[in-house]
């Protein structure tokens, strides 16, 4: 399904030494504009910690980010390899793009670096791309939105993943963009009921736009939604943005 970027496969031993076995532990990190969340899932996907979550630091320098991640996996025990949702582009295991987050992100290995200070093969993509990878059936055009501090995308075709697929500052309305409409600050401003009725419009336009077969919703403001939405659209709860993660050790 997802190919990111990020290390190696696992082969033989870990940089720590000791041995892979044939049942991994995945620690998943899903950092967003406001909050860091780390668990450990089985090779299933299935999870074998409580979810811990930090704030966001801010500034959120990648030097801060990865220092609050460090902290979280030092609480979830033993664990294998690691994936990492980014709330931006990621190619090969580089953020691109860090709208949310700081400038110094752009640029940044993040596997690479991440996978140095815990000693542990890291994988990492765009966060709405594991989310999805979590919850698409794999049959059709899916479309994947996330609603938090800021506004995701992942586009599935018969599962596969069209890498970065990013329509947050898509140019809409009067030169507004999703994330100006149904961003963490937009829902603050406007108010839920003016936030949803943005959320209506935007499905419909989502729709003209992919003729999508299913569109799923998550992100920690998708329990904000209060529609009657139609059958080939589903809110998903937040923590597949973690659950996900093991579709980026799936070959």
């Amino acid at each position: 399904m997802v190919r990111p970027g990020g290390s190696a496969r696992i082969e033989g031993r870990h940089r720590s030494g000791r041995a892979a076995g044939p049942t991994p532990r995945t620690l998943a990190v899903d950092i967003g504009g406001s909050g860091i969340k780390a668990i450990v899932l089985d090779a299933a996907g299935k999870p074998l910690t409580d979810r811990a979550r930090v704030a966001t630091p801010r500034p959120a320098t990648p030097r801060a980010v990865i220092a609050a991640i460090g902290g979280l996996a030092k609480g979830q025990g033993d664990f294998d390899r690691v994936s990492v949702g980014f709330p931006g582009v990621v190619r090969r295991g580089v953020t691109e793009t860090a709208w949310n987050l700081h400038p110094k992100w752009i640029g940044v290995d993040l596997a690479k670096t991440l996978g140095k200070l815990l000693r542990r093969p890291v994988r990492a993509a765009n966060d709405a791309d594991v989310q999805g990878s979590g919850v698409v059936a794999g049959r059709g055009v899916e479309l994947v939105i996330t609603l938090g501090t800021g506004f995701g995308s992942a586009l599935f075709v018969d599962g596969r993943l069209a890498p970065n697929l990013q329509l947050a500052h898509r140019l809409l309305r009067k030169r507004r963009t999703f994330e100006d409409d149904l961003g963490q600050e937009a829902l603050k401003k406007a108010g839920k009921k003016r936030w949803n009725r943005r959320l209506e419009r935007a499905i419909r336009d989502l729709e003209s736009m992919f003729n999508y077969d299913a569109l799923w919703i998550g992100g920690g403001n998708a329990e904000k939604v209060h529609l009657d939405l139609p059958d080939n659209v589903r809110i998903v709860p937040n923590i597949e943005g973690l659950l996900g993660g093991i579709a980026l050790w799936r070959d």
